[in-house]
């Protein structure tokens, strides 16, 4: 073999063991970065979850304690929808559901509500967005307290018609330079109590918890979607 033709091979052979190494490397630094990922994503879950109903507030392991519900486009989340349930010694206190809001300015607005046994949100927060900083990302508890104009409402609190920002006739405030996330938002929280309101009686089956004989009947207006705009965020 010739001078040339070793040079060659020993060049081969060091590039393919530098693209082994590094392929190795890239592939290891991805599975430790999903894992990391994960377990941000499940530490930011278990300290929403305790936020819209504090330990003191429940009796039972909030963090293990799920029922599979119904499946629902309301929801925006594929297949059979994972709840928590907080029981006080036995007795359903609130239940709280994963919705996400497909129509943020950046993308989808990951949520979770807690709603009660009569259909009053409990508490709503954000565990996930892409949405522009200094200007949606207002939806996050340490940025202003506006997720938390959602508590203690209801499908009835406020009317059907101003479950929405300001600007289009609701309640809600929007942000200045903002008003695609608030109003994804407004949406997405209505849409899951109308979930809660059209299976409750298959939510209490499942929570072994005896019928609703009062009966809520859903009106046209209570389920009517709300009017898009074409702005910023």
């Amino acid at each position: 073999m010739t001078a040339i033709a070793k040079s060659v091979r020993r060049s081969a052979l060091g590039l393919g063991l530098f693209a082994i190494v590094t392929g190795g490397t890239i592939a290891l630094t991805q599975v430790l970065t999903a894992e990391r990922i994960a377990q941000q994503a499940a530490r930011a879950e278990a300290k929403a979850l305790f936020e819209i109903i504090p330990e003191s507030q429940h009796t039972n392991d909030l963090l293990r304690d799920t029922v599979l519900l119904p499946p629902s486009d309301r929801l925006a989340t594929p297949g059979p929808v994972t709840a928590w349930v907080a029981r006080e010694n036995g007795r359903t206190v609130g239940l709280i559901l994963p919705a996400v809001a497909p129509d943020g300015y950046s993308g989808d607005i990951r949520l979770l509500v807690g709603i009660d046994p009569e259909g009053q949100v409990l508490g709503v927060r954000v565990t996930s967005h892409r949405e522009t900083p200094g200007l949606g990302d207002r939806i996050e508890t340490k940025k202003s307290d506006w997720i938390r104009s959602f508590d203690g409402r209801s499908l009835g609190d406020p009317r059907p018609n101003r479950w929405n920002v300001k600007k289009n006739g609701g309640v809600f405030d929007q942000f200045t330079g903002a008003t695609i996330t608030p109003r994804a938002v407004v949406k997405a929280v209505q849409k899951t109590l109308v979930y809660f309101r059209q299976n409750r009686s298959e939510i209490r089956k499942i929570l072994n918890e005896p019928p609703d004989t009062r009966g809520n009947p859903l009106t046209p207006d209570v389920i009517a979607g709300q009017q898009p705009e074409a702005e910023h965020s």
